[in-house]
């Protein structure tokens, strides 16, 4: 009975869809110039139809994107530089029809927008464009590094609400060489 009931649960988790609708691609691209790494990624499946749906409710959508710049170290685990959340939201007013966008990045507001337009609604959430996240003093010439970001959901609207394994979760990575300018 025990090994039935685990192999269902398993069966599940495998199958299982997620607030992402499935998908675990983030596409990231990395820049540096004048002392920074900006950042871009598109999480192109970002946006699916439970995430749109909570979103008509009235409910504030969000996705927050975990992003870290690691070193790879031989013969041990990755080490973290540093690392940087960003949160992309958005909340629909029913009476104005308008969606109110807003956008931190660890803990630091921009400017929020409004807008009627759902496809700019999908577009914020789910694509960061040339963010300014981390300097270069400290990393060393020529030295291979990698940006890894991971995105979550807010809030979760599937029945793993109270799994303890995160399926929510999407991942993308994007590695370069440090070349002093």
């Amino acid at each position: 009975m025990k090994s039935t009931l685990l192999a269902l649960a398993l069966g599940l988790w495998i199958a299982g869809g997620s607030f992402f609708g499935g998908a675990d691609e983030i596409q990231v691209v990395s820049l540096t110039r004048d002392g920074v790494v900006y950042v871009s990624c598109t999480f192109p499946d970002g946006f699916s139809h439970d995430m749109r749906e909570a979103l008509r409710s009235g409910l504030q959508t969000a996705i927050t994107y975990d992003i870290e710049l690691r070193k790879e170290v031989p013969v041990w685990f990755d080490r973290t530089l540093t690392s940087v959340t960003v949160t992309a939201s958005a909340q629909y007013d029913s009476l104005t029809r308008q969606h109110q966008l807003s956008r931190t990045i660890d803990g630091r507001g921009e400017e929020p927008r409004v807008t009627a337009d759902e496809e700019e609604v999908r577009a914020w959430l789910t694509s960061l464009e040339r963010l300014r996240l981390f300097r270069t003093t400290g990393l060393e010439p020529n030295t291979d590094y990698y940006i890894q970001v991971r995105a979550h959901s807010k809030p979760r609207t599937n029945w793993f609400l109270f799994w303890p394994f995160d399926r929510g979760t999407a991942t993308g990575s994007v590695r370069f060489t440090f070349i002093p300018s």
